[in-house]
Parts: C-alpha cells; structure tokens; sequence
C-alpha cells in the first residue's frame, strides 16, 4: 500500500451532480472534504464535449428550471437557458401534429382542438390530469399507491389511442424504455415538473451545470484524474497508489464503480441509450421543439442549433436523435432515414459527426418505486446517486443532499 496522504472527515467518490451536492452541504455543515474524480472533468453522465467546433453533450439531455435542487443550488440566469418550445411535435400516419401547452402559448391553442391530436374526451381527461399534478403538492402525489405509468394514464381516462399516439413515443424518450413500465408516481411528478418549469439547455452545453456547481466549491475540493481503486478500512486507496484516510466515504460514482468499491450494494437495472448527432447545411426543422415518432423508430429527435444556436457554427445545423440500445450495423442510415420522413427532407447531404452511447443513461423505475433511500450501507460507508431516488438531476442532487445530512448526522455523534 502507497504512502497515506493528509487525512480528511469525508472523501466522496465521484464529481457528478450527486457527489458535488453531496460535498457543498457536507462543507456547509462543518466537516473537511476531499472529491475525487477518475475523469478529467466534472460532471459523469452530465458532461458536454467539443467536437469539430460543434457542442456535445453525452447523449441528448434536457434541463429542468423546476426541479427544488437545481433552484437551491444555481443561479440560473449564470446558465445562460434557452427553453424548447413547450410541447411537441409529435410524427405519425397523418403527418406532424403539434401538443402544446396553451396557458403558455395560446395562439397553440388550434392544435388542441378535438379530432387533431385527441377526442373531447380524452382533452378534457389531460386537463383534469394536469391540473392535479401541477396543482397538488409534491408529498401528496408521492403518497398515491403506485402502478406503472401506462395504469396511471387509464386510471386519469386516457385513451388507449392518445397513449399511443402521443404518451408512449413522448414518454419513451422520458424514461429510455417504450412500454410505459415506469412507476406512475415517478411519471406523475415528472409530469408536473414540466408543467411548472422550462425545459431548455445552457448556452454552453449541459456541463454547464456541473461545472457551476464545482465553481461553488473551494479551491482544491475536487481532485480530477484521481480513481479510487477500493475502500479501506481507513478510508480510500487510489489507483495511483495513495491511501487518504478519511472518517467516512460516499460513493457516488456511477453503477459501475459503485458496483466494484461497494459489491453488496444492490443497483437496479439500468437503461442503454444512443445518440447519433448529424449535421446539415441548414435546420430542417427552424424551431426549438421536440420530435417524436409514433412508430417508435427513434425516441426523440431535434435541432439543438435551433435551440441553441451556440451549439453549431455558423452556416450549420446540429440535429440529435436518440434511440434505445446500443448502436449497431446499419442502425444510423435506418435512423436517417427515419428522420427524412419525420422532417419531411431529404437527408442525403446530412454528415454524421459522431455517435455517442451511454450504457448507464437512466435506472429503471420500476412500480413500487422508492423515492428516497437511506445512502448508509455500513459504518462510515454511504452511497447516493440517481439510483437511491429518481432517475432525474432532481433525484441525483437529492440523493447527494440526503448522503451529506447523513454523513453529519452520523460524525456529529
């Protein structure tokens, strides 16, 4: 074993959004921490690349102005947010169909009217459904009896038919998986966070994020480069070679290495999603809404220089389409020529820039779906992440928060 470096109370494993919640409100309360990162950035899933001069964020990713953490932990006009249009565009048999959100853009309104996009019935079923959700407060909607998020939809009145032609291609590109097999409790909440927040991306892609939430942290806090090869009984012991001692240690890492430092730790499945990003001479689309398919041949599609033009040079649209699984042979010209149909465009001049597969893009959820779990797994040893709550940034910070008010909790006695 290599030589121990200074000792700290805490190490936490892992600099994504739940290992830097966890660190900020662990130094909020008092207690010495070190934050090792094995990459060369902060971030984990939440990471924006530069590739050709384009901004890329691992797999396509959305930013959510109304989950309470992010509200507690950023100042949102540092981000610099452009919103999607609220809705989508959803493509099917009769060609594209808009769902939107009227109290926001009334001129939409036209798009809801009975015998477009659903029946009378089935209208006044959503509004009653949105209604409840964006109204009721957060800890009564936790408390229903949970079913997965299809039963939840019969139980508000949905139509099988609006299922299918608009929650399940939308909701697939929500929860990675398209049989509507998510918690409905988890589909409720998720619900009302889009009705009562934007949906957008920062100007500079969604490494924004963790990057301002390390920014927050003192000088020499995070420590990048530095894997963690196991935990000892002092504390941790880097790939390098060096044993930091340390009163307690949060892992918060992704699957992977949660499954290797903390073997007994049980994890749930997780879902695989690939993202191909093309480039065109021009946007196919001209405006920053989301794209959806009722034949499910991809999950979601959109122009993200519509969106944010800062995403692509100039004279050039970026267009992000994600599917389920991983990316094999012939997949990406079956997309395209998918996204042909959908955009209504030939696509024979579209460059495909990169591809970009994420193996652990979301934890399945599953009915009954625990909101919040306990992060401690044994003496001085924590874990937190997405997978110890919601599949969300919201449940990731959550999870970190609960693992710090733990850690103090436990210290301080």
């Amino acid at each position: 074993m290599g030589a121990a470096e200074k000792a700290t109370d805490v190490v936490v494993v892992g600099a994504g959004v739940a290992g830097l919640a966890c660190a900020r409100d662990l130094l909020e309360g008092g207690v010495g921490v070190r934050l090792l990162e094995a990459s060369d950035e902060v971030g984990g899933r939440m990471r924006s690349d530069r590739v050709e001069g384009f901004v890329v964020d691992r797999g396509f990713q959305v930013f959510n102005t109304s989950y309470p953490q992010v509200r507690r932990r950023l100042v949102l006009k540092d981000l610099g947010l452009r919103p999607f249009t609220p809705g989508a565009l959803v493509h099917g048999p009769a060609g594209r169909l808009r769902f939107s959100d009227p109290t926001r853009r009334p001129r939409t309104l036209p798009d809801l009217l009975p015998g477009r996009l659903a029946g009378s019935r089935d209208l006044a079923a959503l509004g009653v459904l949105s209604a409840r959700d964006m109204l009721l407060p957060a800890r009564r909607l936790k408390r229903t009896a949970d079913t997965t998020a299809r039963t939840a939809l019969a139980q508000a009145g949905i139509s099988d038919d609006l299922v299918e032609r608009f929650f399940r291609p939308f909701l697939s590109g929500v929860f990675l998986e398209d049989e509507l097999v998510t918690s409905g409790r988890v589909f409720h909440l998720v619900w009302r966070s889009m009705l009562r927040g934007t949906l957008c991306l920062p100007a500079h892609g969604v490494g924004a994020v963790p990057r301002a939430l390390a920014g927050a942290l003192p000088t020499g806090t995070v420590r990048l480069e530095t894997p963690v090869e196991q935990l000892t009984g002092a504390g941790v012991l880097t790939a390098g070679g060096r044993e930091i001692p340390a009163r307690a240690v949060v892992v918060a890492s992704g699957p992977g290495a949660v499954a290797s430092l903390l073997p007994d730790v049980d994890l749930p499945a997780y879902r695989v999603v690939t993202t191909y990003f093309h480039v065109a001479p021009r946007s196919p689309l001209g405006e920053p809404t989301l794209l959806v398919d009722t034949r499910r041949r991809f999950l979601n599609t959109c122009v993200l220089s519509d969106v944010v033009p800062e995403y692509a040079p100039a004279g050039h649209a970026l267009i992000a389409t994600s599917v389920l699984g991983h990316d094999v042979e012939g997949r990406e010209s079956r997309v395209r020529e998918a996204l042909g149909e959908a955009y209504g465009t030939g696509t024979d001049d579209w460059q495909l820039l990169t591809v970009r597969t994420v193996e652990d893009a979301l934890p399945a959820m599953a009915p009954p779906q625990p909101l919040s779990r306990t992060t401690r797994v044994g003496a001085g040893r924590y874990v937190c992440g997405d997978h110890r709550a919601t599949g969300s940034v919201q449940g990731a910070m959550a999870s970190g928060a609960r693992a710090a008010r733990e850690v103090l909790r436990d210290l301080h006695r």
